[in-house]
């Protein structure tokens, strides 16, 4: 029932443009590694141009949300959608035609700027039409952690399929057209954030607080045990003799991640997100403690990358779930981009603690340090994660019903295109 209210709220067809324009940040990373790898003969060529990308990623995602707070998520995502797409069509130009890395990096490093952001933009439009209301904030935030996962778990294998029947090139000119036509659709349509009037005074509210930071460390946190997990997946079924199996347990993480989001929604609302944090740290821990003793055999494996998986959805719900709380709502879009950015920025430096610790040590030595990293979370979570730390605070000025629609006009406005919108 929540969740039927709450793609009644948004409309089922911006669900499915907010799904495929997700996809290209999902398809990007990889398909860059493998594009330019198979270019140039070199994996660590690809891996430099596969970081300027996430490097790039980083920067540019908090700048492109602020841009969107301020200036509205329809010309800004809109602007986004095609520069993203035009940079994948010069990467593919760059590497097919074997010119110098310098001028791969380049647009990689673009496209990472320009990445129109759907998931962030996606929760914080999501968190602004639900209008403060508890349940619905947390039906819509779950509903739109089922669409990450599914879009994190089918762009890359999407980019495997194009790239073995085809090539890699293929596979980034499909997430290129993906870019420009449904994260563009996504940007125009109806329930975009208008961002704040020109004749408004500029928000003063500070972003940053101590319960902010401590969430940017948190989600850091989960981020390293993203990049250690996939480097220990990788090597251990390599190890094993199944090095095809590597793609089907990642989506095993989506799968189970996936029925965790939908099984957070029943939760009661006594149960405050901070309680949930800790619950939530509690099973990561246990997740990647039950992963260090199964890279001996692939069922056992299997059955340790499933209960992982039930353990991220619920994280990264209810991490996004408390950045409403935390910070002025005119700048909501901007902290769900910096959040991810953190995501993206951890993850990079798991995966290369990961591969340093499989070369030096054993296939499985990856998972140790998704143990430290879940370990730490626990222990921050454990020590930070209060209500009283976690309260709602101040949202700072916010634009006036003079200046913008308010939420009762902005709900008739989208039920009177209500049938445009459902797909």
């Amino acid at each position: 029932m929540k969740f039927r209210t709450a793609a009644q709220l948004t409309g089922g067809r911006v669900l499915l443009w907010s799904l495929l324009g997700r996809l290209p940040n999902a398809m990007s990373p990889i398909g860059t590694l493998l594009l330019v790898s198979r270019n140039t003969g070199s994996v660590w060529c690809g891996s430099l141009v596969a970081g300027a990308l996430a490097g790039g990623q980083a920067v540019g995602g908090p700048v492109m949300g602020r841009l969107a707070d301020r200036r509205g998520q329809r010309m800004v995502g809109l602007v986004a959608a095609l520069v993203n797409a035009v940079a994948l069509v010069a990467l593919v130009a760059a590497s097919e035609r074997g010119l110098a890395l310098g001028w791969q990096i380049a647009p990689a490093a673009l496209i990472g700027l320009s990445v129109p952001l759907v998931g962030p933009l996606s929760r914080s439009r999501w968190v602004r039409l639900a209008a403060g209301e508890p349940e619905l904030t947390s039906a819509m935030l779950s509903l739109d952690g089922i669409v990450d996962e599914v879009g994190f778990t089918a762009g890359p294998a999407l980019v495997g399929v194009l790239a073995t029947a085809a090539s890699p090139a293929v596979g980034l000119l499909t997430a290129a057209v993906l870019s420009g036509v449904c994260a563009s659709l996504f940007a125009l349509h109806p329930t975009a954030s208008p961002g704040v009037p020109k004749s408004h005074p500029r928000s003063t509210a500070r972003m940053l607080s101590t319960p902010y930071v401590l969430l940017l460390a948190g989600i850091a946190l989960l981020g390293a045990c993203f990049g250690s997990v996939q480097v220990g997946i990788t090597a251990t079924t390599e190890a094993l003799g199944r090095p095809g199996v590597a793609g089907l347990l990642y989506g095993l993480i989506g799968c189970t991640s996936s029925f965790a989001g939908i099984a957070t929604t029943a939760l009661p609302a006594r149960w405050e997100l901070p309680s949930r944090l800790r619950a939530g740290t509690v099973l990561l821990f246990a997740a990647s403690c039950v992963l260090l003793f199964a890279d001996g055999s692939l069922m056992a494996l299997t059955a340790a990358v499933g209960f992982l998986g039930v353990a991220v959805a619920p994280q990264m719900i209810t991490m996004f779930g408390l950045v409403e709380r935390m910070v002025p709502a005119a700048r909501l879009g901007e902290a769900m981009a910096a959040l991810v950015s953190a995501l993206i920025l951890a993850q990079s430096a798991g995966t290369f603690l990961g591969g340093w610790a499989a070369d030096h040590f054993r296939p499985g030595a990856p998972f140790a340090v998704t143990t430290t990293a879940a370990a730490t979370a626990l222990l921050l979570a454990a020590c930070t994660a209060t209500d009283h730390r976690n309260r709602r605070r101040n949202a700072g000025p916010l634009p006036t019903a003079a200046d913008v629609p308010s939420h009762r006009h902005e709900q008739q406005d989208l039920t009177n295109t209500r049938s445009a919108q459902r797909g």
